[in-house]
């Protein structure tokens, strides 16, 4: 976290008003965020997922998902919180990121949406998990909202940060107004092959710039960046994230495996399990407004705008908040 002071006060005032009985736990944490537990691997049939796990093996199963450019220190305060109330939680890197690997040299290295939500759906799978709370943000969000529609019987409840990021290639297609076009600079620049050696030679000084308009009222300090930039330098970063954004404009292909989940997902399903959306004040990343998303859930459904100056990256920003909403949509 910020070692602003001002940051530091303002941060715990926020968490005392809104934490209740988390407070204590999450409070101390907004100062030095306890050290993460060992790294754990489990294999599907094309990843070995790294994810660090906190919490007793026996508890109720919560998941939390990052998104670009980020990684599991978004949830450093969160996982433990929710690890003293009982939860079993965990957290994993997405595919091209931190210590996940692709178990074959020939397998593509895809970043199309509904590759990153079966990777979650097999990691429960090898982990035994029937279902879970699902938490997450950016493409974190988006993987958690598509496995919420596609397989509801597998999610307890959602938490979406900037709320139904469901998409599809045709969706992607279509112009925006120009203020929205120009929060998407980043999605044309990846469409080039100098945007691509420019992510591949400057991806450390490009994610930290991406951190700072996404969250520009969060005064994050070079140790923060840093423990999330290590994550970046996996071998396939470059080639997802890539992907990821080609993908969304009709520039690169999916792969068959994937044809029957993007089709479902190109007809905007709705969401019908107990949901809670969330959004910063303060989020500089392109991002939907609440209104336009609303009606796309149609289970016990809840909108909850964070105030602060809170950015992007809400639940490393605002984690009593995110805490908070995990809990309560549990309870639905």
């Amino acid at each position: 976290m910020s070692t602003d002071p001002t940051r530091r006060a303002l941060l715990g005032a926020a968490m005392i008003a809104t934490a209740g009985p988390l407070v204590p736990a999450i409070a101390n944490a907004a100062v030095a965020a306890p050290a993460m537990p060992p790294l754990k691997t489990v294999r599907t049939d094309l990843l070995e997922i790294a994810y660090a796990e906190y919490g007793p093996a026996s508890g109720p199963a919560a998941v939390l998902l990052h998104g670009w450019p980020y990684d599991i220190h978004a949830f450093e305060v969160v996982a433990p919180a929710l690890a003293a109330k009982g939860y079993r939680v965990i957290v994993p890197y997405l595919r091209g990121y931190g210590a996940t690997r692709f178990l074959s040299a020939t397998t593509k290295r895809n970043g199309e949406p509904a590759g990153l939500a079966d990777d979650i759906l097999a990691m429960l799978d090898a982990l035994g998990i029937r279902s879970a709370i699902l938490g997450g943000f950016d493409w974190g969000a988006r993987t958690a909202d598509i496995i919420a529609a596609l397989w509801p019987e597998r999610v307890r409840g959602l938490v979406s940060v900037s709320g139904y990021l469901i998409g599809s290639q045709a969706a992607g297609q279509q112009p925006l107004p120009p203020t929205a076009e120009l929060q998407w600079w980043y999605q044309f620049y990846f469409a080039t092959e100098r945007g691509r050696a420019g992510y591949e030679k400057n991806r450390y000084d490009f994610n930290k710039l991406i951190w700072r308009i996404a969250s520009p009222k969060w005064a994050f300090d070079d140790a923060t960046f840093d423990r999330s930039a290590a994550a970046f330098d996996n071998p396939d970063h470059v080639d997802v994230v890539i992907h990821n954004y080609r993908w969304r404009l009709g520039l690169a292909e999916g792969e068959p495996r994937y044809a029957e989940s993007e089709t479902r997902l190109a007809a905007a399903p709705t969401i019908a399990v107990p949901t809670i959306t969330m959004e910063g004040d303060a989020n500089g990343a392109p991002h939907p407004e609440p209104a336009a998303y609303a009606k796309k859930f149609t289970g016990r459904y809840e909108h909850r705008l964070i105030t602060g100056g809170i950015g992007h990256n809400l639940p490393q920003e605002a984690p009593a908040a995110f805490v908070q909403a995990m809990l309560d949509v549990a309870k639905a």
